[in-house]
């Protein structure tokens, strides 16, 4: 940002150039997840007692999968990992470990992670608010892709090849 006397001058964080702001979003969507109050109309005790086990299972085989997503991102990544969006100068393209699979762990496993919250819950707030993450990481993903793509050109074919959030899926 240009000052009156043609001096650059950095914008402040909140102008988000570098995904900022998209940051301090996450931040408040993660804490409205942990704060929200369970909202389960309708669900009664019988409901809840008969699918236990299931719901067990199912936050169990989520939170396994976003520890792996999580862990194993952080780890292919190494000295490229950043809190945001915009990648860091020295960055270079990585397509191999879970990269491979997904073009997104880490955000996958917060998502994967809010899945297993919401089945074990049977809560429809969390519910709602996890199809807000979803497009939220959606676009920030989205904004991700448009920088890495201006500093990594082969970002378009990786990304013909490999999916967003879900291995061969999306």
């Amino acid at each position: 940002m240009l000052t009156n006397n043609g001096k650059q001058q950095n914008a402040p964080w909140w102008h988000g150039r570098k995904g900022e702001h998209l940051v301090a979003l996450q931040f408040v969507i993660l804490i409205l997840f942990i704060v929200l109050p369970e909202w389960t109309p309708g669900s009664g005790g019988m409901l809840q007692e008969s699918t236990t086990m299931i719901r067990v299972t199912v936050l169990a085989l989520c939170c396994t999968t976003a520890l792996v997503l999580g862990g194993m991102g952080s780890h292919n990544l190494k000295k490229y990992v950043t809190p945001l969006p915009y990648p860091v100068d020295h960055s270079e393209l990585v397509q191999t470990g879970i990269y491979s699979l997904v073009r997104h762990p880490l955000y996958s496993s917060q998502l994967v992670a809010g899945f297993g919250w919401t089945v074990y819950t049977l809560s429809v707030s969390h519910l709602i608010l996890l199809a807000a993450a979803f497009f939220f990481f959606n676009y920030k993903a989205g904004k991700e892709e448009g920088w890495l793509t201006e500093r990594h050109p082969e970002y378009r074919e990786y990304a013909v090849r490999v999916k967003k959030f879900i291995p061969w899926v999306y």
